[in-house]
């Protein structure tokens, strides 16, 4: 994993432009978020996993940043196990912590020790993935998911001329893991784009897993976004379904992980860059998916600026913490079936090969080395 450069900066950069761009709309904020006599700067931030990078960088920018404005900060990461989660949660509030920053790991199974957080006082804010059955989640913060799958199904439906008659192609679609709540966001955004092309036979799925609705999306989930198991699963499609000398054009991937996955398959069974590679999306902007877009391995992928995001939850943190306003602009998307819980959105953008320079390195993303420019 690379080092962010300049982190303190880049994000007290960011948190400036945030606080000035959350002053919400009139009536996009929730009238139960006016502020009152705040609260210590005591943070528990809990992440998923050490196994994704991204959630690395989430972690620490945000301990980073808030230890830069003298909070007491700790930030556990669960190794993807929702017990080790839930103790870690509980040990964070009986060590003080008055502010919860999570990243579920399974977002149907914290209600309960929120429910008791909340009960001494403790707020909540939801980190990207939204926390469902509990009206202890105070607030939410993450980027617009459903675009994210939307802008990979436009992707391919330019890349491949569908909206001009192109086709057939062989299609095989993945989706993210069926615990993650915004797996579902995901692949619906990229589904309502590429279902009618399924349809009408511009697109084949060879396989047959091609849910017949976005209600099916768990159907192709990858359990934990696991590379090794999404390579396994691309192996087994081409074992069973592309022995006659038919070759896929295109894979819907949800994310970098599984897309890392996806393409040690297709390296495996022979497919080559340049000649019969197919179109590739993903999520995230890991660097070895980086590597991998300027091999021609991956076609591109869907950055959300994670510093934007750590920002805008200390933002928000800071906020809570004087006893102001928390500023939301969406009080109407994301009901977790007991509230709709006041959220910020942040924008996603594609980068694809000639934008790697510009979006990612320039802009202190990555370091150019470490992706080899």
């Amino acid at each position: 994993m690379s080092r962010r450069k300049n982190v303190s900066a880049v994000f007290l950069a960011f948190g400036l432009a945030a606080g000035m761009a959350a002053c919400a709309p009139a009536g996009t904020t929730n009238s139960d978020s006016e502020g009152g006599d705040g609260v210590e700067c005591n943070v528990g931030i809990s992440m998923p996993t050490r196994s994704l990078e991204r959630w690395i960088n989430d972690g620490e920018g945000l301990k980073e940043n808030l230890e830069a404005r003298d909070c007491t900060v700790d930030l556990q990461y669960a190794d993807d196990k929702t017990d080790q989660q839930i103790s870690q949660i509980q040990n964070q509030v009986a060590g003080g912590a008055k502010i919860l920053v999570v990243a579920a790991i399974d977002g149907e199974t914290l209600g309960p020790v929120l429910e008791d957080a909340k009960s001494q006082d403790v707020t909540v804010i939801a980190y990207d993935r939204l926390i469902n059955g509990t009206d202890a989640v105070d607030y939410y913060a993450t980027f617009d998911n459903y675009k994210v799958g939307q802008l990979q199904g436009e992707f391919i439906e330019e890349q491949l001329g569908l909206a001009d008659g192109e086709g057939p192609y062989n299609l095989e679609p993945f989706a993210g893991s069926p615990d993650d709540n915004n797996a579902k966001f995901f692949f619906s955004g990229a589904w309502d784009v590429l279902l009618p092309y399924v349809e009408s036979g511009q697109l084949v799925v060879p396989s047959g897993k091609s849910p017949a609705s976005n209600d099916d999306w768990a159907s192709i989930g990858i359990l934990g976004w696991g590379s090794a198991d999404a390579q396994a699963e691309m192996d087994n499609r081409l074992q069973s379904f592309y022995t006659g000398g038919d070759k896929v054009d295109v894979v819907l991937s949800p994310n970098d992980s599984l897309a890392l996955g996806i393409e040690q398959s297709l390296s495996s069974a022979g497919y080559t860059p340049g000649t019969d590679w197919p179109v590739i999306t993903g999520q995230d902007g890991d660097v070895a998916n980086i590597k991998a877009i300027l091999a021609d391995q991956q076609s591109m992928t869907v950055w959300k600026d994670t510093r934007e995001l750590g920002a805008q939850v200390d933002t928000m943190i800071e906020q809570i913490v004087n006893g102001e306003e928390v500023d939301v602009n969406d009080t109407e998307t994301y009901d977790n079936g007991v509230k709709v819980v006041p959220t910020y959105i942040l924008e996603p953008q594609v980068v694809v090969k000639d934008q790697v320079q510009e979006k990612l390195v320039d802009s202190g993303f990555v370091e150019a080395g470490d992706v080899g420019l």
